[in-house]
């Protein structure tokens, strides 16, 4: 993802520099584009660019290589670009000077080389500032996986973070490499699924092993966890395959959730896109909703609760406080009137008050939510962000939830939203990761909004 978006600002920059200094060249003919024939050819550009490196899968193998492997890569990728743009001018009978584009592709050339050259350290930086750092666990303890930790050390400056191995038997408390990492008993790794961010475990032991290794295997499985293997086995788990690398070590990948990069940014442009516009939409009824709560009952505005995001990570939820101000201090009271099997859930709930209900009803206590959304923490469309005490009770199979990024609506919404059992509500969020596309986001949206104007299934 970070790699693609760096390529059509590149490409972008270079296709400007390169019209430029055509336009100043003291050649024969004079050289412009309309503006409409150069926003088509700029995209044109651009989507050659993608296309080369997407069709050679580029995007997903730029992390971790070596600064030589990635120059191969990009001067792969400068060379093609120009010439499938080249040919697709011909075909379009686009009649681009030639000046212009020798110059395009040279500007791009030192442009994507450049990047490339210092890439890992940028997107470090911009995985600490907006996506967060990877963290990984490698099961093994031999010199293959003493090799993968080494290239993960050695990827650290793309945002990697090794935090230990585990080994069925283990013979050693720690190993030590750049650093000295933990080796935990493998037994331990549900407990540490549920205590610490894990967002890939690695296996790196010898082939004879794996399949004594199904269950560990079974278990990332269920919690949506993404895990590689480090050698040519195949165990049986439903996750999707797909061959992947760490540097220049090839792996085969299991992920139990959504991990098409391209497909999963155009979903948080989507995200970022409409939530910026609701906000600005809503901001005048939204500053009335703010002073009828305020008015209406003491306490604050904003309701805010730490809920649990896209892999455990915690994150602050906000909403328009539609209890008492005391409403937590009262929940151990009603304990008895609840509904619902782990959430907590009262149809009219005394707590609730008179604004709250109204609230409640329409959905637009969730509305503050639309600003988690800009953050990241949340999407438009995903499971329901949980309540980590909820979590906590989690069946094995329903953590693979936290495995998708938290949304606004799901398909529970469109089924019910309050009259959805708790299990069916599980079901249905593991049928949305199962079956997720950009599609189905646009359906499920499209589907909640009847279901909030008209306040069915709310309590």
């Amino acid at each position: 993802m970070f790699h693609l978006l760096a390529d059509g600002v590149l490409v972008w920059l270079a296709f400007e520099a390169a019209y430029q200094t055509r336009s100043l060249l003291p050649l024969a003919k004079d050289f412009y584009f309309l503006l409409a024939v150069k926003i088509l050819l700029l995209l044109l550009g651009m989507l050659c660019y993608w296309g080369t490196a997407l069709w050679f899968g580029d995007y997903e193998a730029f992390e971790g290589l070596t600064r030589r492997e990635a120059m191969k890569r990009t001067l792969r990728q400068a060379g093609m670009a120009p010439a499938v743009l080249v040919l697709a001018q011909f075909v379009l009978r686009l009649d681009m000077s030639r000046a212009f584009l020798a110059l395009f592709a040279g500007f791009a050339a030192v442009a994507l080389l450049a990047f490339r050259f210092n890439a890992a350290p940028l997107l470090g930086w911009y995985r600490r500032r907006f996506g967060g750092e990877h963290y990984l666990w490698i099961v093994g303890t031999g010199d293959g996986a003493r090799r993968m930790g080494a290239l993960v050390e050695d990827a650290e400056t793309y945002g990697l973070r090794l935090s230990g191995f585990l080994d069925a038997r283990p013979a050693v408390e720690a190993i030590e490499l750049k650093r000295e990492y933990p080796v935990r008993p493998l037994a331990e790794l549900p407990e540490l699924l549920r205590r610490q961010v894990i967002d890939e475990v690695l296996f790196a032991v010898p082939s004879e092993q794996l399949a004594d290794l199904e269950e560990t295997f079974l278990l990332c499985d269920e919690e949506g966890v993404r895990s590689r293997v480090a050698v040519d086995f195949f165990p049986h788990v439903r996750s999707d395959v797909y061959l992947d690398r760490l540097g220049a070590a090839p792996m085969l990948t299991f992920a139990g959730a959504p991990h098409d990069e391209v497909r999963l940014l155009l979903k948080r442009f989507i995200d970022v896109v409409l939530a910026g516009v609701s906000l600005l939409l809503v901001s005048p009824v939204m500053a009335v909703v703010a002073v009828l709560v305020k008015l209406t009952s003491p306490g604050p505005v904003l309701f805010r609760q730490e809920r649990c995001g896209l892999n455990g990570r915690r994150f602050v939820l906000y909403k328009f406080r539609s209890m008492v101000a005391d409403a937590e201090a009262r929940k151990a009271g009603l304990a008895a009137l609840n509904e619902r099997e782990l959430v907590f859930k009262i149809k009219n709930d005394p707590r609730l008050t008179g604004v709250g209900r109204w609230l409640r009803k329409f959905s637009i206590d969730e509305w503050p939510q639309l600003w988690n959304v800009l953050r990241g923490d949340m999407s438009l469309v995903g499971p329901r962000p949980a309540i980590a005490s909820e979590v906590e009770q989690y069946k094995r199979w329903q953590r693979r939830r936290l495995r998708m990024r938290p949304g606004l609506t799901c398909l529970w919404v469109v089924e019910g939203r309050d009259a959805v059992d708790f299990e069916r509500w599980m079901e249905l969020d593991m049928e949305y990761i199962d079956n997720w596309s950009l599609a189905l986001d646009w359906k499920i949206m499209l589907r909640t909004i009847p279901q909030v104007v008209i306040g069915k299934g709310a309590h």
